[in-house]
């Protein structure tokens, strides 16, 4: 009989069928029994844990015993799963004359043990993120809640990497060359884009070193002209920090380029900071009538604290004015533009009506001549 191009015989089939009765027969027993020990585990396992979830777990404050059972649960029924499987191919697989597993039965140990990690990691960032509402709820920590996340993804990541590496030693693979051949790409990508490197490098020293978290307001260095110059910070990133200043626009600044300004953070010593507001008035005016004015107006202004009291000094001295300056606390920072330019109001109302006179160029021409001498009157052209 000729099939697919070939020639086969009766009793070649016949000996086919006989040679795989006889090389299954032994195995039958032993894969149903994995079978079965896997199926009843599997239904164990979960009859356990989900009772438990149901009746032990729902029952406490903390969220902790939650993802211990649910990890143990999902790595246990994985567990089982891949176990049975590997057992299976373990009992088909035709064995080497060395004696050890075939290759298959490795490859499926290794997969076992990669994807293994992946519940792990879940149930570390789970517990990284229950840490970090612990602790942010203290209040006493230096980290915040852009740090914390790279954090979470940098630990998750590095389980994940150790799972990859235990698979491919389970395959008898060698991953010095791999890493050495990682360490050489990673030398040129880095000199292909070390502006992108020296962003993410300085995204992780404002993360540790926190000059400013998210919710303070800055200053800003490059705003567009007749725009505000200062903003506040509504997302730290590893290449970039956003910016939105009292415009509503939001200015994107590389995180480099932060690294090497001053930062002024109005908002980082706490929500009151002192103003320094200036003034002039004319030397002819009562300077000491112009410093109770501008007290007095300052205390009317809301947002402006009595104590420490707010107090007005002599600054120097210009060509037409005497230079002095009020100084107030204020409660909220975030006010200060509101509350400078409402004292200046009221203290340029307050002036006028007290007399007190504020200072503004003029000039005096005084023309020597004959008084009583008449015009000329030239002659038309023409």
């Amino acid at each position: 009989m000729e099939f697919l191009g070939f020639n086969i015989e009766f009793t070649q089939i016949g000996e086919l069928w006989s040679t795989a009765l006889e090389y299954a027969a032994p195995r039958w027993t032993p894969s149903g029994l994995a079978v079965v020990l896997a199926t009843v585990g599997y239904f164990v396992v979960r009859g356990i844990l989900g009772r438990a979830k149901k009746r032990w777990v729902t029952r406490t404050d903390t969220r902790l015993d939650d993802y211990l059972v649910e990890f143990l649960l999902r790595a246990g029924l994985f567990s089982i799963v891949a176990w049975a499987v590997w057992r299976l191919v373990i009992i088909w697989s035709i064995p080497n004359q060395a004696g050890t597993p075939p290759l298959v039965a490795n490859w499926v140990l290794a997969i076992w043990v990669g994807l293994l990690f992946l519940p792990l990691s879940r149930f570390i960032g789970d517990v990284l993120d229950l840490v970090e509402g612990r602790v942010l709820a203290t209040g006493e920590t230096t980290l915040d809640e852009t740090a914390f996340p790279l954090i979470n993804r940098t630990v998750r990541f590095l389980v994940l990497a150790l799972g990859v590496v235990l698979a491919l030693d389970l395959l008898g693979l060698n991953i010095a060359p791999l890493l050495a051949g990682a360490g050489v790409m990673g030398l040129a990508l880095s000199l292909a884009a070390k502006d992108t490197l020296s962003n993410l490098i300085a995204g992780v020293l404002l993360i540790m070193d926190r000059p400013f978290k998210v919710g303070d307001r800055i200053e800003l260095w490059s705003a567009p002209n007749e725009t505000g110059t200062w903003g506040d910070v509504i997302e730290i990133g590893l290449r970039a920090t956003k910016i939105r200043n009292p415009d509503n626009l939001v200015i994107i600044v590389p995180n480099s380029l932060i690294m090497v300004r001053d930062i002024i953070n109005y908002t980082m010593s706490g929500e009151d900071i002192r103003l320094r507001i200036p003034f002039s008035v004319a030397y002819e005016s009562d300077i000491e009538r112009a410093k109770v004015l501008l007290i007095a107006t300052a205390k009317q202004v809301q947002g402006v604290k009595l104590e420490p009291e707010p107090i007005v000094i002599v600054r120097g001295f210009g060509p037409s004015d005497v230079q002095i300056q009020l100084r107030v606390w204020i409660l909220e920072a975030r006010n200060r533009r509101r509350i400078a330019d409402e004292i200046t109001g009221k203290a340029v109302a307050a002036f006028a009506d007290a007399g007190v006179e504020i200072p503004y160029p003029k000039r005096e021409l005084i023309i020597h001549g004959e008084s009583e001498q008449k015009p000329r009157r030239l002659p038309r052209p023409g």
